[in-house]
């Protein structure tokens, strides 16, 4: 009978990727984010664990969106009060906290579980060119979008 491998917690490399947001479309940059987030890049993926990298996103101010969802894509949220949602769309967001564009599309394609919160953790998504996370020593990461 053959056994599956599982990789042991200690020998798993993360790695830490940089990547260019500016005049990348959302959902191509997100679908390949929480890809290398989750793990699924690697040969030594496995559902049930963290065997992702690390993802720093840049220049998230300069993200785009095709088609009119510039004005008509909306982002909830809610108080928790009464008469507490406040809705506002992509362009009002974007000029407002432009990271949280990206962070509410990755978080969404990530497994809606305590491991899905881990993985969330490691992504680090900043508005400008800069990032203090330069001692990780981050590769570029070109985002293979079509278009």
């Amino acid at each position: 009978m053959n056994k599956t491998q599982v990789p042991i917690k200690e020998n798993l490399e993360q790695q830490w990727y940089v990547v260019d947001a500016a005049q990348e479309r959302l959902g191509r940059l997100s679908s390949e984010i929480a890809t290398i987030l989750r793990g699924k890049n690697k040969p030594t993926f496995t559902p049930h664990m963290n065997t992702g990298d690390f993802v720093i996103v840049v220049n998230a101010d300069k993200v785009v969106v095709t088609g009119k969802k510039r004005n008509q894509k909306l982002y909830r949220r809610h108080s928790g009060r009464p008469g507490g949602m406040k809705v506002e769309t992509f362009a009002q967001l974007q000029g407002r906290i432009p990271e949280r564009i990206i962070e509410k599309a990755v978080k969404g394609m990530l497994p809606k579980n305590s491991l899905g919160r881990k993985l969330f953790t490691k992504l680090k998504v900043y508005a400008g060119p800069n990032h203090p996370h330069a001692a990780q020593k981050p590769q570029e990461l070109k985002i293979n979008t079509l278009g």
